[in-house]
């Protein structure tokens, strides 16, 4: 029994701790009393009705029953209480980390004993409900008035209750439109985090996108036609598809803040010898979208052509030229610092490798590269293990990564002056992005695979013997031996499994090393991009691990090494590490309502919008800026909407929104008429610019 509460993370001296105030032993003595409240009623009723001699066998029998005998064949056996005490303290485990984050991050004033229907009426009361001190609960508005909330009266729901359960079955305006809504099956498949979710987009058709919008879901908007309000499920389900409108409401955004939008040149816009390819055709494609506004264009600066052939030499011709010519159509520019290669990868069109003296170094030792458990070697970037090695021709990892920022802000100095230059992302990892290559095609991943840790290179290996160590226990100086393979799903594998090795002593001591590492990394080396870009905003790029969200142990996560597992929050360290170095973050999740279209989506259990919010809640609780871009193509109004609502959260309290957007990316598929004709009014919007013609 000790080794099952280790394991759940609480012991006896918790109990008192979470403030939950109940006994083991209640659920086991309320049985037996109403056991033995039933046997006196049943023994009571029958000495009303019966003979003096079956009056006297019955409450002879009544009186056996009371013996301690009787009670121990009604008790049931040791180890069923063993394991509803070890429930009962999971139980208490969760709600004590739910009551923890509601009080650290929703400012909710819950007492320490707070029990969950605290929690209910503080959810309530911020909902705009009223609850009296004895439960009554109500909407504070009148009955005809549906709070912004989006729930219903208790009196309305008692009403619908015995035909229409509320977990089985969602209002129209969730099902069918929104993504929101889900299963118990999938709610019970994974808990997803507290975050903030402001109201959803008129495509999501929520009640407080009906507050400002009109018969979204067919209905009018009338309450005798809605399901929860006295209306029949069986009569709204018969009319759902035939009154869904052809076209869905638009929510204005005039006058809403503006939003910088950038558009990111085409990978092979310089070419392996830093020359720049076809500067004309450029030229009139950087003309027309500064016709419609655009602000900038955002290009890759890659390590494997400035410095291809000797350490130091730099040559940045072809990039003085793209931003001569960015500068006379007085456009800003975003530039990336990127330390990976190019090819290989989903969107990839081009091929730009590391440079050819790291190839050479990594072909001698190999070790320099990140490397799966059966030592497969990824050439995509540099393993973190040698951020502090000098394995690089006398030079560690973040030596060669600064010396490179250095250089390029002295070549373009001018650039920085006049403000041309407005964000330097610097690149940490593959695809630019901090996280490890858990996922790499080259290797055979398909989504949707859980990935594989990246930590079996020499140096990364002797980091956790250290860690190891310290720690005293030497013998976890390894990676996970059951954590599957690239393809595996998480309940195939030992350690992703519910109640899996994952949140068992080793792995916690193991996923806090593997996360550390990356969090260890992109410090060193924002700390230096700070000194070479004094004064210049930069920011760091962040991925959308979001398969496998809605599982307890997030592993396409924890393999990139976000360590974000349904009982903890990955990101923060993160964002405390950006927030000391005032760098931007720069997420890839953009269009995460779009995401649920993909085949595959639900079997994933995947919930990119819930694991956007959790981001940027994340980000913005600690007054980071966010700047996003959208992660697949994207030439539709629908897409583009999706893509706005996110940018401009609808009653964020806060007024909180991205600081700047980017789109992938500049190409004739872009500048087709009417793909274009849709662009420029997504730019106008982003602007906070009338259209003429939002559908309203």
């Amino acid at each position: 029994m000790a080794t099952e509460m280790q394991r759940f993370g609480t012991s006896e001296d918790d109990d008192e701790d979470m403030g939950l105030g109940v006994k083991e032993e209640d659920e086991n003595d309320s049985i037996e009393e109403n056991n033995t409240t039933s046997i006196m009623m049943g023994v009571d009723g029958g000495l009303a009705s019966s003979s003096n001699g079956n009056r006297f066998q019955q409450h002879q029998q009544f009186q056996e029953l009371q013996t301690p005998q009787a009670g121990a064949r009604r008790c049931r056996p040791l180890e069923e209480k063993e394991r509803t005490k070890i429930r009962e303290r999971q139980r208490r485990a969760v709600t004590a980390k739910i009551l923890a984050g509601l009080r650290r991050h929703g400012n909710y004033n819950l007492r320490v004993r707070a029990d969950i229907n605290d929690v209910i009426a503080a959810l309530a009361r911020e909902a705009g409900w009223v609850v009296l001190p004895d439960g009554t609960t109500f909407p504070a508005r009148s009955q005809g008035t549906r709070p912004a909330g989006g729930g219903t009266s208790t009196t309305a729901l008692t009403s619908t209750s015995s035909d229409m359960p509320m977990e089985q079955t969602p209002p129209i305006s969730l099902r069918g439109i929104c993504s929101d809504y889900k299963s118990p099956v999938e709610y019970n498949a994974g808990h997803m985090k507290g975050v903030f979710v402001p109201s959803s987009s008129p495509y999501d058709v929520s009640s407080s996108a009906r507050s400002q919008t009109s018969a979204m879901g067919g209905d009018g908007g009338a309450a005798e036609n809605h399901p929860l309000i006295g209306g029949s499920m069986d009569s709204v389900e018969n009319k759902m598809v035939a009154n869904i409108p052809q076209k869905l409401q638009e929510r204005d955004f005039v006058g809403t803040p503006y939003i910088p939008v950038y558009v990111m040149l085409p990978l092979g816009v310089i070419n392996m010898k830093c020359e720049l390819v076809d500067p004309d055709s450029l030229v009139k494609q950087l003309r027309v979208l500064k016709s419609i506004n655009v602000d900038g264009a955002m290009v890759d600066c890659w390590w494997g052509i400035v410095e291809a052939h000797s350490p130091q030499e730099y040559n940045w011709s072809g990039y003085k030229r793209l931003f001569q010519i960015i500068r006379e159509l007085k456009l800003k520019l975003q530039v990336v610092m990127s330390f990976h290669e190019c090819g290989g990868n989903i969107g990839d069109d081009v091929c730009i490798p590391l440079p050819h003296w790291v190839a050479e170094i990594g072909r001698a030792n190999p070790d320099i590269f990140f490397t799966d458990r059966e030592g497969r070697r990824n050439p995509e970037c540099l393993s973190w293990g040698i951020d502090k090695e000098r394995v690089l021709r006398g030079r560690t990892a973040v030596e060669v990564y600064f010396d490179y920022m250095r250089s390029f802000r002295v070549e373009f100095d001018e650039f920085f002056e006049d403000g041309i230059i407005s964000m330097i992302e610097i690149g940490l990892g593959p695809c630019g992005e901090l996280r490890y290559p858990s996922n790499p095609v080259k290797h055979g991943w398909r989504y949707p695979g859980v990935g594989e840790f990246q930590c079996y290179d020499q140096y990364l290996l002797k980091s956790l013997r250290k860690a190891a160590e310290t720690r005293g226990h030497s013998f976890w100086a390894h990676g996970p031996d059951n954590a599957g393979s690239y393809n595996s799903r998480p309940h195939e594998t030992g350690f992703f499994c519910e109640g899996g090795d994952y949140d068992g002593y080793y792995g916690r001591f193991f996923l806090n090393w593997y996360s550390q590492v990356l969090v260890d990394h992109a410090d060193h080396v924002l700390y230096l991009a700070k000194l070479a870009f004094e004064g210049t905003c930069i920011a760091a790029k962040l991925s959308g691990n979001h398969w496998w969200y809605k599982t307890t142990s997030h592993a396409a996560e924890l393999t990139a090494g976000f360590y974000n597992p349904s009982n903890r929050d990955g990101y923060a360290a993160i964002m405390a590490m950006l927030k000391k170095h005032d760098a931007a973050i720069n997420f890839t999740c953009a269009e995460w309502g779009m995401l649920d279209q993909h085949v595959g989506f639900s079997e994933a259990l995947a919930d990119p919008e819930g694991l956007a919010w959790q981001v940027l809640n994340a980000a913005w609780d600690v007054c980071i800026q966010v700047a996003s871009e959208n992660a697949i193509p994207c030439h539709d109004r629908e897409g583009y909407s999706n893509i706005l609502l996110r940018a401009k959260p609808l009653n964020d309290p806060d007024g909180r929104h991205f600081c700047a957007f980017t789109y992938l990316r500049l190409g004739p598929l872009l500048m087709e008429s009417h793909n274009f004709v849709e662009f420029e009014r997504f730019v106008k919007r982003m602007h906070g610019e009338a259209v003429l013609d939002l559908i309203s």
